[in-house]
């Protein structure tokens, strides 16, 4: 069905306000510009004008209070409208992001498990009904996750600046099934090249309250060996690279070095 095209003047519909919030997440900050190709997309898309959607999206900077902490200003005037926005992802952070999803994927005139048909190729056929449903939806959050901490990182390794998309992981800090309410919160997550995730996930590696690395005591066993050598002495004791919103949270950063730093 072809969606009629908003006049000028035309109240926003929930369903604009999700789809905003949506790319809001997905685009660094210094991005949140007219000019920006995802924005152009998203406003023919919807049939606003590129500065509309822009507008909206610094309204929903005005109430991320990541950037407010960090003295960041943004457009406020009408932060009022998009609060309730943000307040109900945090309260269903997977509710609302599958929700932005599915309605993307209808403005696109697809659908969810078409767009996301590489995400769940392997999806076993003899799941149908709600097990397939949940399984549809944790996978395009997991992917929805994936592009909110690449944008985090400006597409690249925290640690090495790699920014070749197909070797780059969205690390959790606290592991999915750990932690059911921090899956998709974006300070749960740490944009790594893949030998660095593995190394992290497996507690090899882990990260100070700062972001700098620390060694376990079986990887510090093999100093001396090429591979330590070449792979990983660059990478002691350096620093994450400054993220464009999200820092990791030190809580969560802890967490990782009580139950899995040295212990798996």
């Amino acid at each position: 069905m072809e969606r009629i095209k908003p006049q000028k003047g035309d109240r926003w519909t929930r369903e604009e306000m999700v789809l905003v919030f949506n790319l809001y997440f997905k685009l660094p900050y210094g991005k949140l510009d007219h000019r920006t190709p995802e924005v152009k997309n998203l406003a023919s898309i919807m049939g606003r004008t590129d500065n509309s959607v822009a507008m909206r999206l610094n309204n929903f900077a005005s109430c991320d209070p990541k950037l407010i902490a960090r003295g960041i200003k943004a457009l406020g005037d009408q932060k009022k409208r998009c609060q309730p926005y943000w307040d109900e992802f945090y309260e269903n952070q997977e509710k609302l992001i599958f929700e932005s999803e599915r309605i993307l994927a209808e403005y696109q005139n697809t659908t969810i498990e078409t767009k996301y048909k590489d995400e769940l190729i392997d999806i076993p056929r003899n799941l149908k009904g709600q097990e397939r449903v949940r399984e549809v939806k944790t996978r395009v959050n997991q992917h929805f996750f994936r592009e909110m901490v690449l944008a985090n990182y400006n597409g690249k390794c925290a640690l090495t600046g790699i920014d070749i998309g197909k070797l780059l992981i969205a690390s959790h800090i606290i592991p999915w099934s750990e932690n059911k309410v921090e899956r998709l919160n974006p300070e749960n997550g740490i944009c790594l090249s893949a030998l660095y995730d593995k190394a992290f996930d497996k507690g090899l590696i882990a990260f100070d309250n700062e972001g700098v690395v620390l060694f376990s005591n079986s990887l510090e066993s093999n100093v001396g060996k090429e591979y330590y050598t070449r792979y990983f002495l660059p990478i002691k004791s350096i620093q994450l690279s400054e993220p464009n919103k999200y820092r990791p949270n030190p809580q969560f950063l802890e967490w990782h070095r009580d139950v899995i730093f040295n212990k798996r």
